[in-house]
C-alpha cells in the first residue's frame, strides 16, 4: 500500500512539468484493495485491470521502472511508451493488460479464464473495474458466461461511489448493493469495506481459492473511495458533486494510517521501521523517474511494430 501511495503522489507531483503526456487516473486512498486482492494471488495467476490500474498493475508484481517510462512515453516503459498510464502490461507479472474503456476488460478477463480452462492450467484470473462498469451490458453477459461454465475467476468491483461525477444515487437504484447483480447471476458474492486491507486479504483469499478448487466464480464488492479528481493529480471537492465533509470523513480512513495504526499498537512494529520502508520507497520512485525521464523516445520507425514485449 505504501509503496503505491508514494508512487502515485510523485505522479501527482511531477504531473504539472507536462513531460507524461498522458491521462492519468490517480488511486490514492484505494490501496489497500491492490494490495490485499493481489496478495491472495499465485504468480502464476492473471490479473486484468481499468483506466484507474496502477495499484494493480504494482500489486501484481509489475515492473515500476517500466511503469514509469510507460507515462512518460519512453522506449523502455511496458507498453514501449505508446500506450501510457491507461495500456499497462507485464506478461511476465501475469498482468495481461488494462484498458481505458469502461467494462472493456470484463468479458477479455472471462475468455482468459475460459482459455486457462481449455488448456488445463491451474490459473484464476482476476478483473478489477469500478462500480460504473456494472453498468454496461457486457458486465451482465461476463457474468453469466463465467456463472454458466464455472469459469476460475475473480470478479472485483471497487465501488467509490463515482462514475466521473456521477454518484451512484442517478445511475443506479438507492438500496441494492452492486453485489446483489452477481448473485443474481448464480455468482457467489461479498461486500466488505474496501480500506481495511486485512478483510480485503481474507475475503479474495478465499475467493481464489474457491475459484482454484473448481467451485465458480465470486465476485466481491469493496466500498472505498479516491482523493483525487477522476482523471487527473488535482483535488476536486469544490467542482459541487461531492463535498469536502466528505472527502475529510474518508481520509480518516486512510487504509495506510489504519494498517500503521494497527501495527504499532497491536503488532509490535516500531515507526522507526515503518519510516525506513518508507524512505526506501521514496528512493525507489525516485529513481523510477530517473530512470524514466533517461530512457530514449520510440523510434518513428518502430511504428508498425507490437507494443508489447514478447
Amino acid at each position: 500500500m505504501m509503496k503505491i501511495r508514494i508512487v502515485e503522489e510523485r505522479i501527482a507531483e511531477l504531473y504539472s512539468q507536462q513531460e507524461m503526456r498522458c491521462p492519468v487516473h490517480l488511486s490514492i486512498g484505494q490501496e489497500a484493495v491492490s494490495a490485499g486482492a493481489c496478495l491472495a494471488l499465485e504468480a502464476r495467476d492473471y490479473v486484468l485491470s481499468s483506466h484507474r490500474c496502477h495499484g494493480h498493475y504494482l500489486a501484481k508484481g509489475g515492473d515500476l521502472n517500466a511503469m514509469m517510462a510507460e507515462l512518460y512515453g519512453k522506449a523502455t516503459g511496458c507498453s514501449k511508451g505508446r500506450g501510457g498510464s491507461m495500456h499497462l502490461v507485464d506478461l511476465n507479472a501475469g498482468f495481461l493488460g488494462a484498458t481505458p474503456i469502461v467494462g472493456s476488460t470484463i468479458p477479455i478477463a472471462v475468455g482468459t479464464a475460459l482459455g486457462a480452462r481449455m488448456r488445463g492450467e491451474d490459473r484464476v484470473t482476476m478483473v478489477f473495474f469500478g462500480d460504473g462498469a456494472t453498468e454496461a451490458g457486457v458486465f451482465h453477459e461476463s457474468l453469466n458466461f463465467a456463472a454458466l461454465k464455472r469459469l476460475s475467476i475473480v470478479f472485483v468491483c471497487e465501488n467509490n461511489f463515482f462514475s466521473v461525477c456521477s454518484p451512484m444515487e442517478v445511475r443506479q437504484p438507492v438500496g441494492r448493493p452492486i453485489v446483489d447483480l452477481a448473485r443474481a447471476h448464480g455468482i457467489a458474492g461479498h461486500q466488505a469495506d474496501g480500506n481495511e486491507v486485512e478483510k480485503v486479504y481474507r475475503l479474495s483469499k478465499a475467493a481464489v481459492d474457491a475459484a482454484r478448487a473448481g467451485q465458480g466464480p465470486v465476485f466481491l464488492e469493496f466500498l472505498t473511495y479516491r482523493w483525487r479528481e477522476h482523471c487527473g493529480p488535482n483535488y476536486d471537492n469544490d467542482i459541487g458533486y461531492r463535498t469536502e465533509e466528505e472527502f475529510l470523513e474518508w481520509k480518516e480512513r486512510c487504509p495506510i494510517k489504519r494498517y500503521r495504526e494497527r501495527l504499532v499498537s497491536e503488532d509490535g512494529a516500531r515507526a522507526t521501521e515503518l519510516d525506513t520502508m518508507a524512505k526506501r520507497l521514496h528512493e525507489e520512485s525516485d529513481a523510477a523517474v530517473a530512470f524514466a525521464k533517461q530512457s530514449p523516445f520510440p523510434e518513428p520507425r518502430e511504428m508498425d511494430q507490437g507494443a508489447v514485449p514478447a
